[in-house]
């Protein structure tokens, strides 16, 4: 709880507006992403070059931290049919767990049990649940604090979580 992936969906839910469409791009987001890493086990770590991995989600990260300064208007997202809300929550997720603490735990869960769809299952069950507590939450949270607040908020986390993952031993 409380990690990249709980803020980013927070922060996508109080942005579209879309509890349903990002909930379901979050599902999406955690069976490929999760599911890609239980069944392929240890193999992945000898394709993905960690160092090149770490620059490209850090920097991404930046990108997200200024991207959420930027506000949207109010009509523009009501024209919405949903499909950007999930497609955006989708790609932002999948790409958020490359190299996150949660996908080295499904890493290492499938290569020592050897059953990829029941980790695969465990762990997407554990993602969409905490995720579902910031859905919840992330459709209040307005109501409460100006959205100018909340974006600033989490662009400074983003920027954050960028700097942790470039600079961390």
């Amino acid at each position: 709880m409380g990690d990249k992936t709980q803020v980013m969906t927070l922060v996508l839910t109080t942005r579209f507006k879309r509890p349903w469409a990002v909930l379901a791009g979050v599902l999406v987001a955690s069976v490929a992403n999760l599911g890609l890493v239980a069944w392929l086990g240890t193999a992945i770590s000898a394709w993905i070059n960690p160092i090149v991995l770490k620059w490209v989600v850090g920097l991404s990260f930046f990108g997200f931290a200024a991207w959420m300064l930027v506000p949207e208007k109010e009509e523009d997202l009501d024209q919405r049919n949903g499909y950007g809300a999930f497609l955006t929550t989708a790609v932002s997720i999948f790409v958020a767990e490359m190299g996150d603490k949660a996908q080295f735990a499904v890493l290492a869960l499938g290569a020592r049990y050897a059953d990829p769809l029941r980790v695969t299952i465990g762990s997407v069950l554990g993602m969409v649940t905490a995720d579902s507590l910031a859905v919840a939450f992330g459709g209040r949270l307005t109501a409460w604090v100006p959205m100018v607040w909340v974006r600033r908020a989490a662009s400074l986390l983003f920027f954050i979580f960028g700097l942790v993952l470039l600079f961390r031993s």
